[in-house]
Order: structure tokens, then C-alpha cells, then sequence
């Protein structure tokens, strides 16, 4: 990852990440010249894209085919009423560069399937999984593990979410190679067993709660300050207002489900 000069416009922007230590300008240089690829411009997308264009990311591709629909704006901040019936990509790249205009924002206006997820994913990063099915979620590990690309993945309910990071190609502090997200998720659920979004509802807030994680995850792999969630699912119960860490690991070859 080459990094180059901030300018003096950009020194003052993100002077609050500068004096932190664990960032500095070094990181602010490495936020930069990074790529980050986000799947979804929806209620988890919506807080990564604004966060991360904040901070200055360098470069943020959005995948997403859908248009913007009244009934999204109740969680999908990215987006405002003037933009419905607006492609999510465009609405939520004209958010982004109002924000920041130092950022180059690629759209994707497709949906994401086995056909065109390895073009897509290539010359990025990091891949942000902010999709709401589970189709969706095991293919982009699966290629993502497949191309070495590290993943921050996120899912909500109707009142609770949950996050990790991927990187199955990389040992981890034990000598094992660190688990995929099959390792967690062996199998998607049969059709019908959860129910969507649109069929039990969910509290527009939530997805900003764990939206905005993914966001920090991502930065913390650019900065390398902190430890990321490798091997680790965080948990959030919005009802109880609690978070839960459960630990997972990579499963031997003879281990039984």
C-alpha cells in the first residue's frame, strides 16, 4: 500500500486522527491510500460509507442495485426523501462527497453474485459485507477468502446484530491458520427460517450501532491500531444493552459438525 502527502486541507480535516498516537499521520497516510470495497449502500452500509469517507479512506467501491424506496430512510441514513426512487449508489456518492471531496468513490450499480464477484473484488483492500441475505454473505466470504482479501462482516436482527473479521489465510497467534466464516456459519439456514427484514421488522437504530462497528473494524485493519475481531464474534442485544464476545476457531479436518 504506497501512501502519499496530506495536504494541508486534509491535515486540518482529520486533525483529530492525527494526534492520536495510534493513528498519527502515518495511519491518516495509510486511511488514504487505502481501497475499500462495501457490499450494500443499506442499513449497514449506510454508517460504514459515511464513516469511512469521513475518515478518510481513499478510495470506497459501493455494490448495490437497488433503488431508494420510502420505506428505506427509517434506517439507511446514507440516503435522504429527495433521493427515493434514486440508485443507492449515486444517492449515497453524493452523501459521501459532500462529506469529504478528497475521497474517489467507485459505483457498482449490479448486484453481486458468483458471475462477477471476483472482477469486482479485485485491486481492493478490504471488503465490508453489509448485504441482508445469506446467498450474498456466503459467496463474498468465500471469494474473499479465495482472493485474500480481508472481510469485516456484519449482520442484524430485529433487535440484535453481530460482527467479526476474516482472514483465513493469515496464522494466527497459536500457529493455526485463523477460521473461515464457514467455521462459524457451517451452513446458510434452509429457505424461510429467518425472516427477512421486511417480514419481522427491525429498529432503524440497530443498524447504526453495528454498521458503525464494521466502520471501526476497518480502520483499525488499515491503522493496525488495536485488535481487530479475528476469531472473535461480537454480539449486541439492544434490548438488554448488552455486548457478548464468543470466541471460534478454525476447524480440523476431522472435527465433526
Amino acid at each position: 500500500m504506497s501512501t502519499s502527502p496530506l495536504s494541508p486541507d486534509e491535515i486540518e480535516r482529520y486533525a483529530r486522527h492525527i494526534v492520536l498516537p495510534e493513528v498519527g499521520g502515518v495511519g491518516q497516510q495509510k486511511l488514504k491510500a487505502a481501497r475499500v470495497l462495501v457490499i450494500g449502500a443499506g442499513g449497514l452500509g449506510a454508517p460504514v460509507l459515511l464513516y469511512l469517507a469521513a475518515a478518510g479512506v481513499g478510495t470506497i467501491a459501493i455494490v448495490d442495485n437497488d433503488e431508494v424506496s420510502l420505506s428505506n430512510l427509517q434506517r439507511q441514513i446514507i440516503h435522504g426523501t429527495p433521493d427515493i426512487s434514486k440508485p443507492k449508489v449515486e444517492s449515497a456518492e453524493d452523501a459521501m462527497t459532500r462529506i469529504n471531496p478528497h475521497v474517489a468513490v467507485v459505483t457498482h450499480a449490479e448486484r453481486l453474485d458468483a458471475s462477477n464477484a471476483e472482477r469486482i473484488f479485485s485491486g481492493y483492500d478490504i471488503v465490508v459485507d453489509g448485504s441482508d441475505n445469506f446467498e450474498t454473505r456466503y459467496l463474498v466470504a468465500d471469494v474473499a477468502e479465495r482472493m485474500e482479501i480481508s472481510l469485516v462482516t456484519g449482520a442484524v436482527g430485529r433487535f440484535d446484530g453481530s460482527l467479526t473479521v476474516l482472514r483465513p489465510w493469515v496464522q494466527g497467534p497459536d500457529g493455526r491458520l485463523n477460521p473461515r466464516y464457514r467455521d462459524l456459519f457451517p451452513e446458510p439456514p434452509a429457505p424461510g427460517v429467518v425472516p427477512s427484514c421486511a417480514e419481522a421488522g427491525i429498529v432503524g437504530a440497530l443498524t447504526g450501532v453495528i454498521g458503525t462497528l464494521q466502520a471501526m473494524e476497518v480502520i483499525k485493519l488499515i491503522t493496525e491500531a488495536g485488535a481487530p475481531l479475528i476469531g472473535r464474534l461480537l454480539l449486541y442485544d439492544a434490548v438488554a444493552a448488552r455486548f457478548e464476545t464468543i470466541r471460534y476457531r478454525r476447524r480440523a479436518p476431522h472435527e465433526v459438525e
